[in-house]
């Protein structure tokens, strides 16, 4: 880990702020494509019939 001096924390907070925004970022893409993939699957089983 490299010396980040006096400005640790602030360093430290961003990272652990960027690393949750993605998370939940990621979080949200995955949930959202199976729901996509189910409503897909759905119609095209009313069409297949």
């Amino acid at each position: 880990m490299p010396e980040l001096g006096k400005y640790a924390l602030e360093v430290t907070l961003a990272y652990g702020a960027s690393a949750v925004l993605l998370t939940g970022l990621v979080a949200i893409v995955v949930g959202r494509a199976a729901r996509v993939r189910r409503a897909l699957e759905r119609v095209e089983g009313r069409r297949d019939g």
